[in-house]
């Protein structure tokens, strides 16, 4: 972010309210960070503050450490720890409620992953008496002989999708004190000579599900466990083991391999009396459920100990106990672990574990270990229970053909802000659900957001071109290559109006908005602070509409607006003349720093510059008008504008009801004495603010953007003299049910056509445009991309550009129009001989193009400066 100090302002007041925001006061001390309000708040190493004290969680300002984070997490809140190595004891002490719970998410994504080391002697992640808190993500390691993850007195926990690595004879993740509803799920488990996951004393209601342990599963004293879709490959060593008193326990869907695997094949091991797969204590047998499991006979030991008797023949323990109808005594017939982070282990084609699990066990997961959807293998007969085909242990065998990019779009319905990115997963096999792992990412944007979705929705901040990255996995990132597509694409989205009654916040005879009342010197610059209109801050709107004046210039120049904080371009806003008075309207993004005016000159000159309005995310849409003459002061019986009157202009006919504001380009002719219009909204005062200085004689146009009320607007003649008025109506602003569906990208200042040099124009010879001739242009995002008909972006409507005539030959006008359309009578620009003159227009764009045409008798110079353009509603 870009940051400069603010030069001193002095706003007006409109109505008794500040309609532009003031700035900090110098000296002012300041303000603490807090905690962000929103849903999210993020941690990063990479990115965090200096001082750590400054962060509030926002991704300009992320907490450094994980701790600070859930010290201050409020319910429904989402911690995002961002990739890095994190060596840290995270204490979750706050709760959030079944409503609202807290969120700790390691954002594991194409960055890289978050690990997490406990400090010797103590856990890594520590949860003691909260509730309604889910723990995702991590890679945790152990370093002591304390669990790196322990669940102490606490409820409604889960523990998702954690890797976790401990030294030899050190639990995994333990949950003990009396905890309820308790999940452990997706989690993978290295541990040996200890179990991955220990249900200790006192634990009611914990479901361990879709797990995949190296080493075994421990529940001690702890009634109503569920332990569901587990893979268990424990080389030698007991896999499931239910002690003490655990009546109620189930046992499904779990596949247990607790063969030797040293060799090529599982084998039977040296002592097989300590590879039982699973083991219930007889106190444990009570209301206890065994079915749907998959145990491999090759390492010789008991398939069951249940109770006081073990059994290695799975009839036997059919016969015996009345459990393990579905089970099967089987090789699994699993793949080589794959991965390097959790190396997971999958079925193969012929595995007995496909499609046969039930369904409907308690903790049956929509998606596996990998967060990937559970799929029907058409080759194998579905004997499962509910859908049929779920597979028995912790990774689904899937049939995922393709990932097809939907790219990036805006969306239909939604505001002028609101894209979707996403993607069409192909499954050769019918799927429950869509699953996998996608991360998204905004171009410009610090972070990755990863979810479970392949259709990512956002508003977006700000108009012009929102590219958004997206990235598939089919392993939760946790092995980036060979596992990531990369996908995604650009949408370009516009802003919305709002028209404000013209006011002055610029005047640097006075010192408004300049703090000095000295004129702008040659080839100098005068900044222009608008830190927020009518509350809204300078970071939520995209460009405003200025009616800026040059007056008393000493020499002939030019005045450049541009947004502060950019290189000041190579275009022109307003042309003028020694000791003219000139205005034009001009559209020019808003940055945090303001806007700039530049004087091209070699004299001084002073700058007016009044608000017209504002483009942001709300507002009202645009429609173009094939440009009408809506009023003649020559013609009918009014005659020219008195000195110092007003008179109204009813548009009611020609723009719908909630029409907000108009389009008009004003032209003044034929004045007595030198003076100004002044259009503003119907039934408000004068203001301050001009939009149109003529001298004398002089034939002048100046475009104009008013609010309207009911329809109307009124236009002062400030003046001692009289005055002939003009003025065509070229569109208006208002809702979309009306028509006004279009809205504006900035896209500039920037230079797109000038016939002195050939510039935008590469097949026409440079040099002047002939009398009563014409030229075709495209604007600048067309000549970026002239694929946006094809959808690779929006195609502009309209263009907003300042058209400026230069060394005529004879006076005349100049008229733009839509390609594909004939030629209005309305001028955009009156010119006379010898003189530079410029007028801002909203040209309509037909077949990628608009034309200008040059109506006079005489040749002329055509220079066109855009500064955005408009774009149809999304469909």
């Amino acid at each position: 972010m870009r940051r400069r100090l603010w030069s001193l302002v002095v706003v007006p007041l409109v109505g008794g309210v500040g309609l532009v925001g003031p700035t900090t006061p110098a000296g002012a001390a300041p303000v603490a960070a807090q905690a962000a309000a929103g849903s999210e708040l993020y941690v990063s190493r990479t990115y965090c503050p200096y001082p750590a004290s400054s962060a509030d969680g926002t991704t300009d300002r992320p907490y450094c450490t994980i701790s600070a984070a859930a010290a201050v997490a409020q319910p429904g809140q989402t911690v995002l720890v961002q990739s890095g190595d994190y060596g840290e004891s995270v204490s979750i002490t706050r709760s959030g409620t079944s409503d609202a719970p807290i969120t700790v998410r390691a954002v594991n994504s194409p960055d890289g992953l978050v690990r997490l080391t406990a400090p010797a002697g103590g856990s890594a992640i520590t949860l003691n008496g909260v509730h309604d808190v889910t723990i995702e993500g991590f890679s945790v390691r152990g370093s002591g002989l304390a669990e790196p993850v322990l669940v102490d007195a606490s409820s409604r926990v889960t523990v998702d999708k954690l890797t976790v690595r401990t030294p030899s004879g050190v639990t995994g993740v333990r949950v003990t004190g009396a905890s309820d509803d308790v999940t452990v799920s997706r989690g993978w488990f290295g541990t040996t000579g200890a179990p991955g996951v220990a249900i200790g004393a006192g634990v009611t209601g914990a479901v361990v599900t879709s797990n995949q342990f190296r080493g075994g599963l421990a529940v001690t004293d702890a009634p109503g466990t569920a332990i569901t879709g587990n893979t268990l490959v424990t080389n030698c060593a007991l896999a499931i083991s239910v002690t003490g008193t655990s009546p109620g326990v189930a046992i499904r869907n779990n596949i247990v391999q607790a063969a030797e695997l040293s060799g090529a094949t599982p084998a039977a091991c040296p002592d097989p009396t300590a590879a039982t797969a699973i083991a219930l204590s007889v106190a444990s047998v009570p209301q206890s459920v065994a079915d749907h499991n998959l145990i491999d006979p090759a390492s010789g030991g008991a398939l069951y100990a249940w109770g006081d008797t073990t059994h290695t023949d799975l009839a036997a323990f059919r016969s015996a106990t009345g459990q393990g109808a579905h089970d099967i005594a089987a090789d699994p017939k699993l793949t080589a672990q794959k991965g390097a982070e959790r190396p997971w282990i999958e079925l193969t084609p012929n595995s007995p574990a496909i499609d046969s699990a039930d369904a409907t066990a308690t903790g049956s997961d929509a998606t596996d270990l990998l967060g990937n959807s559970r799929t029907d293998d058409p080759a194998v007969a579905n004997t499962g229970t509910g859908s049929g085909y779920r597979d028995r242990g912790a990774v689904e065998r899937a049939g995922i053909i393709e990932t097809i990019n939907n790219g990036t779009r805006r969306k239909v319905g939604g505001g002028p802000f609101d894209v979707v990115t996403s993607v069409e997963r192909r499954h050769q096999w019918p799927v429950e659900t869509v699953g996998g792992t996608y991360a998204y990412r905004n171009v410009g944007d610090r972070f990755f957001r990863v979810t479970g979705s392949p259709s990512y929705e956002q508003t977006v901040r700000r108009a012009g071109n929102a590219c958004v990255q997206m990235l598939t996995s089919y392993d939760s990132y946790r092995v980036i290559p060979g596992s990531v597509s990369w996908l995604g694409g650009c949408v370009v989205v516009g802003a919305l109006y709002n028209p404000v009654t013209p006011t002055r916040l610029l005047d640097t005879r006075s010192g408004i908005g300049a703090g000095t009342s000295v004129p702008v010197g040659p080839n100098a610059e005068v900044l222009l602070p608008v830190p927020s209109i009518g509350g809204v801050p300078a970071a939520n709107i995209d460009a405003v509409v200025l009616n800026v004046t040059a007056t008393q210039p000493t020499t002939a120049g030019f005045l450049t607006v541009y947004p502060a904080g950019t290189t000041s371009p190579s275009t022109s806003s307003v042309n003028y003349v020694a000791n003219e008075t000139v205005p034009n309207l001009v559209t020019v993004p808003l940055t945090s720093e303001g806007i700039r005016f530049r004087n091209n000159s070699s004299g001084t000159v002073h700058v007016i510059a009044d608000l017209q309005g504002w483009y942001g995310a709300s507002g009202s849409g645009f429609k173009p008008l094939t440009p009408v003459r809506v009023a003649d002061s020559r013609e009918g019986t009014g005659g020219p504008y008195l000195p110092d009157t007003s008179r109204q202009l009813d548009l009611s006919s020609k723009v719908p009801a909630d029409a907000t504001a108009v389009i008009l380009n004003v032209t003044a002719t034929a004045p007595a004495t030198a003076g100004v219009l002044k259009v503003y909204p119907g039934s408000s005062l004068v203001p301050v603010a001009s939009n149109l200085n003529f001298v004398a004689g002089q034939t002048i146009p100046n475009l104009v953007m008013v609010p309207v009320v009911n329809g109307k607007v009124n236009i002062y003649n400030q003046s001692s003299g009289t005055v002939h008025v003009l003025a065509d109506l070229a569109g208006y602003f208002g809702s979309a049910s009306s028509g006004a569906d279009q809205t504006y990208v900035p896209y500039g200042p920037r230079r797109v056509v000038d016939t002195r040099d050939g510039t935008g124009l590469p097949s026409r010879p440079v040099g002047p445009v002939a009398s009563n001739s014409l030229i075709g242009f495209k604007p600048a995002n067309i000549q970026a991309n002239p694929y946006c008909a094809s959808g690779a972006m929006e195609c502009p409507t309209a263009v907003v550009a300042n058209l400026t005539v230069t060394g005529p030959t004879k006076a005349g006008l100049l008229i733009g129009y839509p390609s594909d359309l004939p030629r209005p009578t309305a001028s955009n620009v009156n010119f006379v001989a010898g003189e530079t003159a410029s007028n801002m227009a909203v040209i309509g764009v037909g077949l990628g193009a608009a034309s200008l045409y040059n109506a006079s008798s005489g040749s002329t110079d055509v220079i066109v400066d855009q500064a955005g353009y408009f774009i149809a509603a999304a469909s």
